[in-house]
């Protein structure tokens, strides 16, 4: 019985020390957190569980932006999901006005403006990591997903011979064949229409505007990948301020028509460069 009240004795005394023990070390071990953090960030190293971010971007052949969120899988590794809206322009457009009237520029030519919306996914690696808080750190990213081809008509405005007036009018469209000139029917052929400079001054041309074609847009699927280098110069952790340099390839189901005069292509190559701004946490 002595034996037993010395042992509850003992513990009776020891346990308040060894709870006042424990919650130091865990004090400790939590300083010990803090300060590896403000290690951290004074190295440079980025560290976060989510990103949001969004991008514009200058393509070799046309412009866009997109938006993406980021889920860190390591400090080396995340994934990123983005969406993205570009307008492609075909090289050999060019835009140009009719000397005749005063009218808004068109392209010579043109069947339909092209706007791929793009949904992927990307794996992003950390290649360098920041030496210090105003560094560097450098991420490669590679991915792909789908990619849906907005196709929206363009459109001329022309003279209406025959109400007089001006009305608008696409390639293939059923009143882009047909003129009438003083009482007599005149047939010009789609192609015709579109590419004869020698009609341009008789038809008195303008571009059809930004407003015009929206409610005829066709839908061609397809797919992409690309490939990019990140060069991430944001100060601190938590904010993304970054420069991306990258080459994209696209694959469509079928052929898609820009110019009268060129071939159309279901495959696209592209460079671009972009820059980004966003936060993590």
């Amino acid at each position: 019985m002595r034996k037993l009240f010395f042992v509850f004795l003992i513990i009776v005394i020891g346990f308040p020390s060894f709870a006042q023990k424990s919650k130091k070390d865990l004090l400790k071990e939590k300083k010990q957190r803090i300060n590896a953090l403000v290690k951290q960030e004074e190295e440079g190293v980025i560290s976060y569980h989510q990103q949001s971010a969004f991008g514009i971007k200058l393509a070799s052949d046309g412009y866009g932006a997109f938006f993406e969120m980021g889920k860190a899988k390591s400090v080396k590794k995340s994934l990123l999901f983005q969406i993205e809206l570009t307008e492609r322009k075909h090289p050999k457009e060019e835009k140009q006005s009719n000397v005749n009237i005063p009218s808004s520029p068109f392209v010579f030519g043109k069947i339909n403006y092209l706007y791929p919306l793009k949904l992927g996914v990307q794996q992003q690696f950390l290649l360098g990591n920041k030496t210090n808080r105003n560094g560097i750190s450098v991420t490669g990213n590679i991915g792909g997903g789908v990619s849906l081809a907005l196709l929206r008509p363009y459109n001329l405005e022309v003279n209406d011979m025959d109400k007089g007036g001006r009305k608008f009018i696409r390639y293939e469209s059923s009143d882009s064949s047909l003129y009438s000139s003083s009482g007599r029917s005149t047939h010009i052929a789609d192609s015709l229409l579109f590419t004869n400079s020698s009609l341009l001054g008789f038809m008195q041309v303008s571009g059809g505007g930004f407003t015009k074609g929206w409610n005829q847009i066709k839908v061609t699927p397809g797919i992409y990948t690309k490939a990019s280098l990140r060069f991430d110069y944001g100060k601190y952790n938590e904010q993304l301020s970054a420069l991306e340099v990258g080459v994209m390839a696209e694959m469509y189901s079928k052929a898609i028509p820009m110019l009268v005069y060129t071939k159309p292509s279901q495959y696209f190559i592209s460079v671009y460069v972009a820059i980004l701004f966003g936060k993590r946490k």
